[in-house]
């Protein structure tokens, strides 16, 4: 599971990961229409041995590798699209000055930066900025007319091909999206294709769909699996081949085994071989340099079964990772007190392990949108049995965190009630933030169990989200326990509230600056972040201990000062008990596989938005000049050769989107 709410060091550098003192490294890129694209460094890449650093090159070459995977599982059409932008890149020769062109441009960086048409996160497609008849010209004189019948009414046209994912509740929800799991399939046919092959008794079920299109042909449904010789499986044998080279610098033997395992499930498409890679994967705690490579989330799937595939390529921070550990040591003791039902509690927390992580490269699903954390692997067996990695990415959360600081206004001054509330936020907010994403990957997601014959398919669309609030309820829940005190991992008892302030005005208001005006909420987590605050605040009216003059009875309570709305925390104590309760009921949701209560919480407070607050929010944002969506360039890995040998590899860091994504386009596309 990814965890992608997004949120320094000024050494960076062009060669080997550092930079000469003098000069400061410049995080922000690059902005276009909701977009910020930042660049992140390498912190500790001169640290590593060579061995290591050649072992997270071949990695870091087999993360890029996946990439036209990504794009077609987002679009049937998605590859050819993207193609025909690049070939408009390299071919068109007239004017440039426009507005048509600059406004192509825009669109075009839109399209790469969502991996295909639809934006990344709200879903919806984004029509280009230019003329349907500019657009066809570029076409043209690139030498691509013959495409322009089939591909410009999918550009254009609203009607074609709305949604990646249907969200409006009418037609099929598999025939009426855009994403490519599915070809000729509908919701029904699926689900009783798979239900056929899931057995209630088997107490450790493959995760069935996850590598594979359903396909309908003459009236017979097949899947076409992902694996060599099979669906994409020219880029996967580009991802073997680094696989291969990786595995031969290895830092251990266990590394190299579970590289093996990973090979023979590219080459198979066996999903026992996929369990048996995690099973081994998930045990390695030792090793300094990791990666994640394969097709894991099932967000973008409407089913919540098929997976994206992704890599992410990282080593240890080991300073970072003392907190962690701490953590994931008194796993147990977290979920013994959890205010959960004692038949849905693990008796036994198995193998827990937290660590904070520096990226060193992001690829398809990823790519350039990176989480803040992951917990892995998916599994609720495997996490039952042999148990979970969690890890907090500290280097991205630093580039965020430095970009924004590049930026003269800021979300916290504009949406904050008091200078009270932004003190916090100064003090205690990244802090906070960084353990609630702790708690959330490393014992969220890895606390509970299924109640037995439960299957991990029962809550089926609305899986992701609500998976995604209970992580981040249980680490709401805990970011305000005085154990965390007693740990030593937080400096006092009241620092969490900074935490709280921000999850509640992102959740309830904030966050839907990223949404049009008009749209629902379809995003998994976004949804999961609206449902608990909307939840909160319907569930604490008058309850709240009366502290301050002039403040309500309500737990949250929501104020208006010169035309402005925030949303104001009364009683902090009362909203901890509130996220208990939910929490509870989150937990027999999953354990139960209740869908009915499950839909019922996201559909009445995860997606609808109120569009006075909406159109007021997206005026305010609108002033400070910002982007709501921030993703990233891809520092390169350099080999370095002397004498016809590699003797190092030096990081340099692009500071050219739209140049990096064009010359992925031509290294990179295998299908």
């Amino acid at each position: 599971m990814l965890f992608a709410t997004a949120m320094g060091l000024f050494a960076g550098s062009c060669q080997n990961g550092t930079k000469a003192p003098e000069e400061k490294f410049k995080y922000l890129a690059d902005e276009f229409a909701d977009i910020k694209v930042i660049r992140y460094q390498i912190p500790g890449w001169d640290s590593l041995t060579v061995e290591q650093k050649g072992y997270i090159y071949h990695l870091s070459e087999a993360a890029k590798c996946g990439r036209d995977i990504y794009w077609d599982q987002n679009f049937k059409y998605g590859l050819k699209i993207r193609k025909v932008l690049e070939t408009i890149f390299d071919k068109y020769q007239g004017e440039k000055e426009s507005e048509d062109y600059k406004n192509f441009v825009v669109y075009a960086k839109r399209v790469f930066f969502s991996n295909g048409i639809h934006h990344h996160y709200a879903e919806d497609k984004f029509i280009p900025g230019c003329s349907i008849d500019f657009f066809k010209k570029l076409m043209v004189e690139s030498g691509q007319e013959g495409l322009t019948a089939e591909i410009l009414p999918i550009l254009f046209d609203p009607a074609i091909y709305p949604q990646r994912k249907n969200t409006t509740g009418k037609g099929d929800l598999l025939l009426e999206s855009a994403v490519n799991f599915y070809d000729g399939v509908t919701k029904s046919e699926a689900e009783a294709f798979y239900a056929k092959m899931e057995d209630p008794k088997d107490t450790k079920p493959v995760s069935y769909g996850l590598n594979s299109k359903l396909v309908k042909k003459d009236g017979k449904i097949y899947e076409d699996v992902y694996k060599v010789g099979g669906l994409y499986g020219a880029a996967i044998e580009k991802i073997i081949f680094h696989l291969e080279k990786a595995s031969e610098v290895a830092e251990n033997d266990v590394q190299k085994n579970y590289i093996a395992k990973l090979i023979e499930y590219y080459k198979t498409g066996d999903l026992k071989t996929w369990d048996a890679y995690n099973i081994a994967w998930v045990q390695d705690t030792v090793s300094q340099v990791d990666f994640i490579n394969g097709f894991i989330e099932n967000y973008n799937d409407p089913m919540g079964m098929k997976a994206t595939w992704e890599s992410l390529v990282n080593f240890k921070d080991l300073e970072a990772s003392k907190r962690t550990d701490i953590i994931s040591k008194n796993a147990q003791w977290f979920e013994d007190n959890s205010p959960v039902d004692a038949q849905y509690k693990k008796k036994e927390v198995k193998g827990v392990s937290a660590k904070v992580i520096t990226v060193a490269q992001l690829g398809g699903d990823s790519y350039p949108v990176s989480p803040l954390g992951i917990n892995l692997p998916n599994a609720d067996w495997i996490r039952k049995d042999y148990g979970s990695k969690s890890v907090t990415i500290a280097n991205i959360g630093d580039a965020y965190d430095k970009a924004a600081e590049e930026a003269p206004k800021n979300m916290t001054n504009e949406f904050s009630w008091d200078e009270a509330e932004i003190t916090l936020a100064k003090e205690y907010g990244s802090l906070t933030n960084n353990l609630h994403t702790d708690l959330h990957e490393c014992l969220g997601h890895a606390s509970g169990q299924l109640r037995a014959g439960t299957s991990s398919n029962a809550l089926k669309e609305f899986s992701s989200a609500l998976e995604e609030a209970r992580a981040d309820i249980f680490a709401l829940y805990y970011v305000a326990d005085p154990k965390l005190v007693e740990l030593g991992v937080i400096p006092n008892a009241d620092a969490y509230k900074a935490e709280y302030n921000s999850y509640i005005r992102n959740g309830i208001f904030t966050q839907f600056v990223r949404i049009d005006l008009g749209k629902t909420v379809t995003q998994a987590h976004m949804q999961g972040r609206k449902m608990i605050a909307e939840w909160c605040y319907e569930k604490g009216k008058g309850k709240a201990a009366v502290k301050s003059e002039g403040a309500s009875a309500d737990v949250i309570e929501k104020r208006v000062r010169d035309g402005k709305t925030y949303f104001v925390i009364n009683d902090y104590a009362k909203l901890r008990e509130l996220f208990g309760t939910l929490l509870n009921e989150l937990q027999r949701i999953k354990s139960e596989g209740d869908y009915a209560a499950g839909k019922n919480l996201i559909l009445t407070y995860g997606v609808n938005i109120d569009p006075i607050l909406h159109k007021e929010l997206k005026e305010r944002y609108a002033s400070l000049n910002l982007k709501p969506y921030g993703g990233f360039i891809n520092p390169e890995i350099v080999p370095v050769e002397k004498d016809g040998k590699v003797i190092d590899y030096k990081v340099e860091y692009p500071d050219d989107f739209l140049k990096q994504m064009l010359e992925y386009g031509k290294k990179y596309s295998f299908l």
